[in-house]
């Protein structure tokens, strides 16, 4: 190598070095770790997430690095998910999940998020997917991304359908109950108006106690409140 190339390749590297340095005095002289996070969402408040959860112990989650959500799949509106993805995850972190249809059970859903996720640099490991789990082979990463891109195809569409027919099926038991006689208890249950009722309306009516007054004698909210002076006269 001639000295011209050396005295080129030593400014080189100072640039590199100070460059290195600068970035490091921006984020406070400390390095940053690449994270571990792990995903787990059931549809509604009343389903269990232990089985996700204790999958995550399993694959070495601890709880801190556990986001959940209790909401439905059918989009990505929700306070965990949308944590992870304007908040916690940073470029060569890891997001786990147990299966695709935790992410979502809309297909085009799916595959927009895993876009995010790539060109973000976060990679995504599903514990029901092996290929995803372990670095591929040096000179086979394309068969083992041929093979995961396959899966999450067909998991996916899988996991759309599933959400049709759920539909489907909470339809055919709403159009069984109406014609039934119990139809008219379906949905939230009736609120019967307090022992005290027609009395505490008279005198609100006449202006002799306040709304709130009123509330605190028939011991019910301001909604219900409301919802029963219209119906009950």
């Amino acid at each position: 190598m001639s000295f011209l190339n050396v005295r080129k390749c030593h400014k080189i590297l100072r640039r590199t070095f100070a460059d290195v340095e600068g970035f490091f005095e921006q984020i406070g002289g400390e390095i940053v770790e690449n994270r571990h996070y792990y995903y787990a969402r059931v549809s509604s408040t009343g389903q269990n997430l232990a089985r996700q959860i204790e999958a995550f112990k399993a694959d070495g989650a601890n709880d801190r690095d556990i986001v959940t959500d209790k909401q439905s799949g059918k989009d990505l509106d929700r306070p965990g998910y949308q944590a992870l993805k304007t908040t916690l995850l940073r470029c060569g972190d890891t997001l786990t999940i147990c299966s695709l249809d935790r992410l979502s059970r809309s297909k085009s859903d799916i595959k927009n998020e895993i876009g995010w996720l790539q060109d973000h640099g976060v990679r995504l490991r599903i514990l029901n997917i092996p290929t995803t789990l372990n670095d591929a082979p040096a000179g086979q990463e394309w068969v083992t991304e041929m093979v995961t891109n396959i899966l999450i195809e067909v998991l996916s569409a899988m996991a759309e359908e599933e959400r049709r027919n759920i539909r489907s099926r909470q339809a055919e038991g709403i159009a069984a109950k109406r014609n039934r006689e119990d139809w008219q208890d379906y949905g939230r249950p009736h609120v019967k108006a307090p022992d005290n009722w027609q009395q505490v309306m008279q005198q609100w009516r006449a202006g002799e106690i306040t709304a709130t007054e009123a509330m605190r004698l028939t011991g019910i909210r301001k909604t219900t409140f409301y919802k029963l002076a219209k119906e009950v006269i």
